[in-house]
């Protein structure tokens, strides 16, 4: 059974720049990952290598107007 926690919201530039910092630092530490997800924080422990990958979407539209979006993920085998 798959379990997926999810949370969206509208922030300041600065504030996603700051989550992206601390989730890198997790990242770092060699004893595991504490995400923040909303309210929830998950302990997720990844191994040495993992698999990366960046999607960069640029949609311009007449009637809906640009819209940019980057997707990044990271999955592993436990």
């Amino acid at each position: 059974m798959a379990e997926r926690t999810t949370f969206d919201d509208r922030l300041p530039r600065s504030e996603v720049a700051a989550y992206l910092a601390a989730l890198a630092a997790e990242f770092d530490d060699e004893d595991g990952i504490d995400v923040e997800v909303g309210n929830k924080t998950i302990s997720l422990d990844p191994p040495e290598e993992v698999d990366f990958s960046v999607d960069v979407v640029e949609r311009s539209s007449m009637l809906r107007g640009s819209r940019e979006t980057i997707e990044l993920e990271v999955s592993w085998k436990p």
